[in-house]
């Protein structure tokens, strides 16, 4: 193995780590803090915040369309080694963010206003406060969209540390509300959305002060690059497929939820979708350390390297969402209630059919990030992004019929697998990787593995009654046949050499100790 790519190794060893640890810290918080928000608002209100906020979230992939591109070319510019280049495009993309928040007001204030007054169910006597929730949503999205840029930064540079740190201030003053909220007797829906913008904002502080102090190219230079300008602009613009896709299944199907079945089945898919973020923080912090790694060595021209990447983040990244996500899969029920006391209808099937499509998007994101670093992004955005904006006419046709409401998620799922093969077609001419080597070292053991690793628990989960000694049992028993058969049948003999050696290098300093 060569120096540059053991320092790679440990780089994104290392970024992960400090990743992990910012995780866990939001996750604990988030669990807690969702529990306690979701009895003091009560499941009506809480549902109201979701979909309300959820209108303006319709408009965030305008917003998302460009962060890709700023993040691909923020890391390029970065792996070119191009000092000059880098603040020309930081200073481009403030720009061109800029007009995107002025954008979204527009689009908020007018649109989105319409859309909760005309077509929205909320009680009239919650429409005052669902109006604060409205507002609130869109100059939290403003401080979202403009931090884009210094966020982009701080992962190309794979400064991880700054985002465990920040978030240390976060996972405080998060608890904070909780406190607030039991402690004043204001309309708690109010209050919430507004505290939360507060801290939305003051984050977004922390990190323009944190990157002003450590990048240079951060300081905003004023210069207008033409020919840059329109070149990040059409990469976000054929981006806009993929993302606009993203919000349709997204906040398109909280819409439709809300059209035909009201704010408690958005209770129900925020507590899902709640549970979910949470378990697929542990794969994002893998793939944000190991993604700009995959865009730098393209830009180097070291393909074979990218390639190797792009198989170790799909494969451990889907191992580890399994790790996660199969013990929740099978007591789903068990696990809300302990966690919510209140569990909302539905949330326990939309929560099982959300963890599978994870499952299936975790191994498209080295695909999707290879394409971006590529810069070829029209054909592959245009053919993915058609085929998955199906979902949202699907899914209305499937609730017309008189499907029930997690009907919408299986459409997902199923439009989803298909997406994944039309993304594998396209990457093959742009990298020159075959369609046969995703299934030999990607597919192959990652089916193997989930084959072989239900089994157990399987027996155990069916043949014992329900409660906390099945909880127990199913939990070890998912840990253990996870983790011996991924070892033996997921991992190359290289890999399962590393694991080894890393592990017995783990029991010597314990033993010396």
């Amino acid at each position: 193995m060569s120096n540059h790519t053991s320092d790679n190794n440990k780089r994104i060893a290392k970024n992960t780590l400090l990743l992990y640890f910012r995780m866990l810290l939001m996750m604990a918080v988030s669990l807690f803090t969702s529990r306690v928000v979701l009895n003091t608002l009560g499941v009506e209100d809480f549902g109201i915040y979701s979909v309300v906020g959820g209108v303006v979230g319709m408009f965030v992939f305008i917003n998302n369309s460009m962060s890709s591109a700023t993040q691909r070319y923020i890391t390029f510019a970065l792996g070119k080694g191009d000092k000059n280049r880098l603040q020309t495009v930081f200073s481009t993309t403030l720009q061109i963010h800029s007009l995107i928040a002025i954008i979204i007001v527009l689009l908020g204030e007018t649109v989105g206003l319409w859309f909760l007054y005309n077509k929205m169910q909320i009680p009239a006597d919650r429409m005052d406060a669902a109006l604060w929730v409205m507002q609130c949503s869109i100059v939290s999205m403003v401080v979202m969209i403009v931090s884009v840029p210094y966020n982009a930064d701080v992962i190309a540079h794979e400064k991880m540390s700054a985002f465990a740190y920040i978030s240390i201030l976060e996972v405080v003053l998060k608890l904070a509300i909780v406190y607030l909220l039991l402690v004043f007797s204001y309309d708690k829906l109010i209050l919430y959305a507004i505290l939360i913008l507060m801290i939305q904002i003051l984050i977004r502080f922390c990190y323009s002060i944190y990157c002003n102090k450590h990048f240079e190219e951060t300081r905003y230079k004023h210069v207008w690059d033409k020919k840059l300008f329109k070149e990040m602009t059409g990469f976000a613009g054929w981006s806009l497929f993929g993302n606009m896709a993203g919000v349709l299944f997204g906040q398109g199907l909280n819409m439709l939820l809300n059209v035909f079945f009201g704010p408690v089945v958005n209770a129900a898919r925020a507590v899902a979708v709640q549970v979910q973020g949470a378990i697929q923080q542990f794969v994002g912090n893998f793939q944000t350390a190991l993604n700009p790694q995959i865009t730098k060595t393209y830009a180097a021209g070291e393909l074979n390297e990218m390639h190797r990447l792009m198989f170790r983040s799909a494969r451990f990244s889907f191992y580890l969402l399994f790790f996660l996500s199969l013990p929740v899969l099978y007591e789903t029920d068990f696990i809300l209630t302990i966690w919510l006391k209140i569990v909302p209808e539905n949330a326990v099937a939309f929560l099982r059919i959300m963890i599978c499509t994870s499952l299936i998007y975790t191994i498209a994101n080295p695909l999707i990030i290879a394409n971006q670093a590529t810069g070829r992004v029209m054909k592959y955005q245009a053919v993915c992004g058609t085929i998955l904006l199906l979902i949202l006419p699907i899914s209305y046709l499937c609730l017309k019929m008189g499907c029930p409401a997690y009907s919408v998620f299986i459409v997902h799922f199923l439009i989803e697998s298909v997406t994944q093969v039309a993304r594998m077609i396209l990457l093959r001419p742009l990298i020159g990787l075959r369609i046969r080597d995703y299934f030999i070292y990607i597919y192959k053991p990652v089916l193997i593995v989930v084959g072989v690793s239900v089994i157990l628990p399987s027996i155990f989960y069916y043949s014992m009654n329900s409660g906390l000694l099945r909880v127990f049992t199913v939990f070890l028993m998912c840990v253990m046949s996870i983790a011996v058969t991924t070892y033996l049948l997921g991992l190359s003999v290289n890999e399962r050499s590393f694991v080894k050696s890393k592990v017995m290098a783990i029991f010597h300093k314990i033993k010396n100790k």
